[in-house]
């Protein structure tokens, strides 16, 4: 175990000398009061130090003692519906202990050792297991099932013995296990380095989406279960409102939500209307799935920039497990600006506008360990994790190097809009400047489940509010008039799609979520509207007497019907094509049959 002396502290970085026996990434103690911090710099025998607390009051001699281990994680029955900081210490029991302020170098057990969980064992004495393999479950939550797996560096074994059905502590040893260094004793828990992704046997290619609820992603821009995606935008355009609706309705089984030096009363929301919000998947509140790690921007930066890591490595176990986990990441940027008052405060060359030179490759690290992969242990047991990544440029500017970095590795962008958020339009996102590389992968997956019309219909959406910008530039210049009426058509079927399909209340109980059924019901209704009203302009109607048919509102009012009265949209269709008709038997116009 290195021991050494501070010499410099420097912010959140302290040099330490007669650190010879010390590694990179080594956690270490810092000073009188015991410190948090990661070495992230070794000069000979000096140790250059970043530490997760506030450094005032620390000063030279103070002792540096290295734990000899890098910063990991504690994983195990408990994390579920638990709240972290940055490197795993939990809010919840030091605020018991310490009250509303942490005092520095507190300390706690990243995980209940006291309380006894209901263990079921999966194997039998003298079975043959492998790594990853599953040793028993541990109901986490009433939507959780925690699956007890040998730990990879355990290749191969045979179960000695397993403790019968009954209730244990994490600590407690449930398996005794032969390996080919011996008996190993198994308990509920495992500790992983942040830094070093899990293992799995394969990657395999994304081909089933990642429902959320919101219409214009779903729909327009689908995220795959197992992928990456960005969502830039300037402040105030809704980067958190997207993030938060994803984290309550996507149809992920664990939700890792990262706050990454975002404002404290987002992270406060977030704890105040989750345990509250039923999650529509399963009738339980959404804290049943989901783990939260709050490293708010008037916490230590230091620590933001070991919150991503502690997060994706949670995600990982329980996609180790099988479980499809999203992890939102609020916000990069927040992340990158540490590593860039990192960088300097190590004297580094700096790259674009300050930031380190691997900036790019540290994001494109954080974001290759997404993915749908086969995991350790017999069988097939296939698993997801899905990461969304807020960032948050200065000005909205797209340029910024940190979305740059990003766009490079994603293969979502969902473009958040300013001047639609001022509109109150929400969410906010670009239908023209925003894209989805998973739309191919994912069109068999549309076919299947709702149709083979679906993608064609999404396709003629996006042609529709294409059109529609095009003819806005011709409207500014030389006036409505000028257009035709098919034109003209266009632009009231574009402003349907934006008002009555795009645009989502967030407050409203069958607006909020809206599943992959009734979205394509509601974009079909609005399309054949189009079609007929085409049909109905060429056959001699007027175009002003289309507009005022009654059932445009029961069009607009159609996303607030509940889910189980989607048979209504097939009266609505039926009732459109009966208004237009009667709409030109009154103009004498003779309507002929439909082949």
């Amino acid at each position: 175990m290195a021991e050494g002396k501070i010499v410099k502290v420097s912010g959140p970085l302290v040099v330490a000398e007669q650190m010879s026996g010390a590694r990179m990434n080594d956690v270490v103690r810092v000073g009188e009061k015991n410190l948090i911090g990661e070495i992230i710099e070794l000069h000979g025998s000096l140790a250059y130090i970043q530490v997760y607390e506030e450094t005032a009051g620390i000063g030279p001699a103070e002792p540096v003692v290295s734990l000899n281990q890098p910063l990991s994680v504690i994983l195990g029955p408990g994390l579920i519906g638990s709240i972290y900081d940055g490197i795993q210490r939990p809010l919840n029991t030091l605020r018991d202990k310490f009250g509303d302020f942490i005092t520095r170098g507190a300390t706690a057990p990243r995980l209940d050792h006291n309380k006894k969980w209901r263990f079921i064992p999966k194997v039998k004495n003298g079975q043959n297991i492998s790594a990853g393999d599953i040793l028993a479950e541990v109901p986490e939550s009433e939507v959780i099932t925690h699956k007890i797996l040998l730990p990879p560096h355990i290749k191969n074994g045979k179960v000695i013995s397993v403790k019968p059905e009954g209730e244990y502590t994490i600590m407690e040893t449930i398996a005794e296990v032969e390996t080919a260094n011996g008996n190993s004793g198994i308990t509920m828990v495992q500790e992983w380095p942040v830094r070093m992704p899990r293992h799995f046997k394969n990657r395999l290619s994304p081909d089933k989406p990642l429902i959320t609820g919101q219409r214009v992603i779903d729909t327009f821009f689908p995220l795959a279960k197992g992928g990456t995606a960005c969502v830039p935008g300037p402040f105030g355009s809704g980067k958190t409102v997207v993030q938060h609706q994803i984290a309550k309705w996507a149809d992920a089984d664990v939700i890792v939500y990262i706050g990454c030096g975002e404002r404290g009363n987002e992270m406060t929301d977030v704890l105040q209307e989750f345990p509250k919000l039923i999650d529509p998947h399963t009738g339980k509140p959404l804290m049943e799935r989901t783990i939260l790690i709050a490293n708010t921007s008037n916490m230590p930066v230091a620590a933001r920039e070991a919150s991503i890591y502690t997060g994706i490595t949670i995600a990982e176990y329980y996609r180790d497990m099988g479980y499809d986990v999203a992890v939102m990441a609020d916000s990069t940027s927040r992340w990158a600006e540490a590593l860039r008052e990192m960088g300097g405060r190590l004297e580094e060359m700096p790259g674009e506008e300050g930031y380190p030179a691997y900036l790019g490759s540290r994001l494109a690290e954080f974001y290759e360990r997404a993915g749908k992969v086969t995991c350790l242990g017999s069988g097939n047991r296939e698993g997801s994790i899905s990461i969304i990544g807020a960032v948050s440029p200065p000005g909205g500017d797209l340029s910024d190097p940190v979305v740059q970095a990003t766009l490079r590795v994603v293969k979502v962008f969902w473009s958040l809009d300013d001047r639609l958020a001022y509109e109150r339009h929400f969410p906010a996102i670009n239908w023209l400047t925003s894209y989805s590389l998973y739309d191919t992968a994912l069109s068999k997956y549309l076919e299947d489940e709702i149709g083979r019309k679906a993608v064609n219909e999404k396709n003629l959406a996006i042609k529709l509010l294409e059109e529609e910008d095009e003819l806005k530039e011709i409207v500014r210049l030389v006036g409505l008039e000028s257009l035709s009426a098919n034109q003209q058509l266009i632009l009231r079927t574009a402003r349907s799609l934006r008002e009555d399909f795009l645009h989502q209340n967030a407050f409203h109980k069958d607006d909020s979520y809206t599943s992959l059924k009734k979205q394509f019901s509601l974009l079909k209704i609005i399309l054949h509207f189009h079609k007929e009203a085409k049909e109905a302009l060429k056959k001699g109607a007027d175009l002003d007497d289309i507009a005022k048919l009654l059932v445009l509102e029961e069009i607009a009012a159609a996303k607030y019907l509940s889910p189980d009265k989607l048979d209504k949209y097939d009266d609505l269709i039926e009732e459109i094509s009966k208004q237009l008709s009667e709409l030109l038997t009154n103009k004498g116009t003779e309507i002929p049959e439909k082949e």
